[in-house]
């Protein structure tokens, strides 16, 4: 299926903007980590694998701007790499006019470039940041999607992270909900994967965390394939650096 050439451009143009603008403007923060993930209850292939990821988030003046690849190992001899890209630009920075509201603090221009073995996904749309009390942070995406192997269809994506403490122990509850239109040759999804972590750090001296803990997937129609239901648990341990 071919791409339609202005959503290429939109994402394409979100993301060199980006590039270019890093090299100037202002970094208020980073983080990048390394997780491990072991879980026995995949859909789609081996149900047994092990998941290498390699995370990059950071927020500039510009806006913010996230990264990860998987690589993932199955217990049959099959591996497969899965990467996303997503910068988001603030309408805020680009206009010089604050347009925060409510609960919003900020409005975006969003893309993502998803690409796995054999293909490669655009979605260009709009996201806001907001302010929730508790959080770490929590966005939302809005995307159409320029998919390669299948229909295009409309993902809205929620991004959360919401850090508690119990006694003198620090825990973070963090994650994703994937959902998708369904099209005329896929099913809508519905992906929420949520990661529950306790931070070991301070017990070694770490001034960064090292978190140990648990993912769960919970997939309806995994890859738009109906009846297809994913619930994986999976053990989880992260170094940030």
């Amino acid at each position: 299926m071919k791409i339609a050439p202005m959503s290429v451009s939109v994402v394409a143009g979100a993301m060199l903007s980006t590039l270019s603008m890093s090299a100037s403007a202002e970094m208020l923060w980073s983080s990048f980590s390394l997780t491990y993930l072991n879980g026995s209850d995949y859909e789609v292939g081996d149900p047994d694998r092990q998941v290498v990821t390699v995370e990059h988030a950071s927020g500039h003046s510009w806006g913010d701007n996230f990264f990860f690849l998987d690589r993932l190992e199955s217990d049959n001899g099959n591996s497969e790499n899965y990467m996303e890209l997503s910068p988001r630009l603030s309408l805020s920075s680009l206009t010089g006019n604050d347009l925060s509201f409510g609960p919003v603090k900020d409005v975006l221009l969003a893309g993502t470039w998803e690409s796995g073995e054999g293909f490669d996904n655009f979605l260009a749309g709009v996201g806001v940041s907001l302010d929730v009390p508790g959080f770490q942070y929590f966005n939302a995406n809005l995307y159409r999607a320029n998919n390669d192997k299948s229909s295009n269809d409309t993902q809205l994506t929620l991004t959360w992270g919401l850090p508690f403490s119990l006694s003198d122990a620090e825990f973070l509850y963090d994650g994703f909900i994937d959902w998708t239109t369904s099209e005329s040759d896929k099913a809508s999804e519905m992906n929420f994967t949520s990661q529950l972590k306790w931070n070991a750090g301070k017990l070694i001296g770490t001034k960064a965390p090292v978190y140990v803990g648990v993912e769960y997937a919970y997939w309806n129609n995994k890859f738009g394939i109906d009846g297809v239901d994913e619930r994986n648990p999976a053990l989880l341990l992260k170094w940030h650096f």
